[in-house]
């Protein structure tokens, strides 16, 4: 029989189970001896572009000449994509390494992500790496990736989402969220409602925690074809380059760089063209990713309401006239009907598959609500077979955009790779 490895022993545990707290965590790491504390941290959660900015982030401190790790979820293809040391991901030999040391040390249940982040945590920690780069898993205040010891935080946004394990509320979102605030520790935030802007200011307040806040204290002004300037916490950058596309990409930037700035004051000097060549460095699959160009076949991690409407908006500035056929897939815990909504204003086909997840929404009961919006709509059990059926109705100059679920994006990716490989031996690419 076959040795099981311990990455397989790690695909074991129950990857769809969330149980929030810090208490299990908490103990694991200590028998770790608590290896987030070795090095300084960025801790980046709010509700869409935290792993963009963490990209961005890590890639900026990378070209800096920090030894820099950076830890995201989900992953799309390989486990291994979370856990990257200045954009190299970690090697299965030290991956199955550290899956033994933690494995080692649990005792009682723990969830995927709590062994995976501790994994990450002891991993840096071998590596003797500079700053880590952390993305919140889910909320803030209950995540695993809160016992990090962090000299920035970062929140990104607040919008509705998760709202099962969060609260039903905007501000019950936004007050898990700010539990990633650290007494003395600055945070940067792109939050604009006025309402959410005075919790923000309240809860700094009351931990003697600075607040940078994005159209206040800092600013980023568009230049045209992914070039921005930025200015604030006394500073000056122009012409700097966003590689990610989409408007809201130039935001998530601007919250990198404020945030790169805050650590040059605290001893993490970085100088200008680093700044510049780390964001042109940056690398982030997934989103707004083109797989081919003829017809052009789109993937983008959009996976609640305000993800959507990004989405919606990019399209609709840079695609605009292409015929839309939108492969779509999503988690039972999402707002499934507000995201339908949003994409039908500009979706003429609508092919609705299951992402490779226990908490997915089975298709037929998202054909249900997409009813209202479409005259006919498609089921694909299975997100190759939607591929297939899209890539065959499209035409050369049609639109083909995956969206919905990240855990969909990584198995249409996989799937594109097959349908390429078959194709070129076939001789058609």
């Amino acid at each position: 029989m076959k040795p099981v490895s311990p990455r397989d022993e790690l695909a074991s545990l129950n990857s769809a189970r969330i149980c929030l707290g810090l208490d299990r965590m908490r103990r694991l790491l200590r028998k770790l001896r608590d290896p987030q504390t070795g090095y300084a941290s960025v801790v980046i959660g709010g509700t869409n572009g935290k792993g963009s900015i963490a990209a961005m982030t890590a890639s900026i401190l990378t070209a800096g000449g920090f030894k820099t790790g950076l830890y995201t979820s989900p992953h799309l293809a390989d486990v291994r994509e979370r856990i990257r040391i200045n954009g190299r991901m970690i090697s299965r030999g030290e991956m199955d390494a550290a899956i033994e040391a933690v494995r080692h040390q649990v005792s009682g249940e723990i969830t995927y992500f709590e062994f995976l982040t501790a994994v990450a945590f002891l991993h840096f920690s071998r590596q003797q790496v500079d700053v880590a780069v952390l993305e919140v898993g889910l909320g803030g205040r209950l995540d695993a990736t809160n016992l990090a010891e962090p000299a920035v935080s970062v929140i990104s946004n607040i919008g509705r989402d998760h709202q099962n394990y969060l609260g039903p509320q905007l501000k019950d979102i936004a007050r898990e969220k700010i539990g990633i605030v650290k007494p003395g520790v600055p945070c940067v935030t792109g939050v604009r409602q006025r309402n959410l802007v005075r919790l923000f200011e309240e809860s700094c307040r009351g931990k003697g925690a600075k607040l940078y806040r994005l159209g206040k204290d800092f600013s980023v002004r568009s230049e045209g074809q992914g070039f921005f300037s930025f200015s604030g916490i006394q500073r000056i950058h122009k012409h700097l380059f966003c590689p990610l596309q989409g408007r809201h990409q130039l935001d998530n930037a601007a919250l990198a760089v404020g945030t790169v700035a805050l650590l040059s004051e605290k001893g993490y000097r970085i100088e200008k063209d680093a700044i510049g060549q780390g964001l042109k460095d940056t690398r982030w699959e997934g989103r707004l990713e083109i797989l081919q160009e003829r017809p052009l076949v789109l993937i983008d991690a959009a996976h609640n309401p305000p993800g959507v409407a990004a989405l919606c908006n990019t399209l609709k500035a840079q695609f605009a006239g292409k015929r839309l056929l939108v492969i779509f897939g999503v988690l039972e815990d999402k707002d499934c009907r507000s995201m339908l909504k949003k994409l039908c204003t500009i979706a003429q086909r609508l092919i609705i598959t299951r992402p490779d997840s226990g908490r997915a929404l089975p298709p037929e009961v998202v054909a249900k609500v997409a009813a209202p919006y479409w005259r006919d709509v498609v089921v694909a059990e299975k997100p190759l077979a939607a591929l297939y059926r899209a890539l065959a109705e499209a035409g050369p100059d049609d639109l083909i955009c995956v969206t919905g679920s990240i855990y969909l994006i990584g198995e249409i990716k996989n799937a594109y790779r097959k349908i390429h490989r078959e194709k070129q031996c076939e001789g058609k690419f």
